[in-house]
C-alpha cells in the first residue's frame, strides 16, 4: 500500500506540474486543442504505468517530454498507416508539407504566453518549420538544455545546435522590420568595423 502511495506521491509532486508546459508543446505538434489534451492526456497515462523507470528526483520535465514526443510519433504513425519505424525528421517533412499550404497561422495560446512575447513574435515562431519551431520552443521557451533537447527529440547535439542556430537566424530575418520598428538596431556589423579600424 505504502508502494502506490509513494507513486502517487512522486506523480503529483513531480510530474503533475509540468502539465501546461506539456499542452503549450502538443498544442505546436499538432496545432489542435483537442489532440493536444487527449497527447497529454496518453503522456500522463504512460507516465504513470511507467513511473517505476522513472528516477525520483531527476529531470522529470524532460521525461515526459520524451514520453509526449513518442506518443505524437505512435499517433502519427495510425494516421498515416506507416511501417512501424518512422524517422522523426518524416514527421518533420510531414508538417512543413502542411503548413506550406496554410496562408493563415495559429498564436501561441495567449494563456500561456501573456506578456512574454508580443504577436509579432509568436506569429514568427509559428511560422517556422516544426523542427525548428520545436528547439526554440524547448531551448528558448521550455529551458532545456542542449543535451536534454537531444535526448527528447532523438537527435545528435550538434544536430540541435544547428538547428536552434538556423532557427534564430530565421526569427531575426522574420522580426528585423518589426525590431526596427521599436527602435532596436542590429549594431553588429558596426561593432566589428570600429574594431577593424
Amino acid at each position: 500500500m505504502s508502494e502506490i502511495k509513494d507513486k502517487n506521491n512522486v506523480f503529483e509532486n513531480e510530474l503533475l506540474p509540468h502539465i501546461d508546459s506539456l499542452k503549450t508543446f502538443a498544442f505546436h505538434l499538432t496545432y489542435n486543442e483537442n489532440d493536444a489534451d487527449d497527447l497529454v492526456q496518453e503522456t500522463y497515462m504512460k507516465a504513470y504505468r511507467f513511473i517505476d523507470k522513472y528516477i525520483e528526483g531527476t529531470n522529470a520535465k524532460a521525461w515526459l517530454f520524451k514520453i509526449l514526443k513518442n506518443a505524437y510519433i505512435n499517433e502519427y504513425r495510425k494516421k498515416s498507416k506507416r511501417p512501424t519505424k518512422v524517422d522523426f525528421e518524416d514527421i518533420v517533412s510531414y508538417h512543413d508539407s502542411d503548413d506550406s499550404g496554410s496562408t493563415s497561422y495559429l498564436d501561441l495560446r495567449e494563456e500561456i504566453f501573456q506578456n512574454m512575447m508580443g504577436d509579432e513574435v509568436t506569429i514568427a515562431i509559428n511560422r517556422l518549420p516544426i523542427d525548428f519551431r520545436t528547439v526554440i520552443l524547448l531551448c528558448d521557451v521550455e529551458g532545456f538544455t542542449y543535451e536534454e533537447i537531444s535526448k527528447i527529440i532523438n537527435v545528435p547535439i550538434g544536430t540541435v545546435r544547428s538547428r536552434l542556430f538556423r532557427a534564430r537566424n530565421m526569427l531575426k530575418e522574420k522580426l528585423k522590420s518589426y525590431a526596427e520598428s521599436k527602435g532596436y538596431r542590429d549594431v553588429r556589423g558596426a561593432k566589428a568595423a570600429s574594431q577593424e579600424e
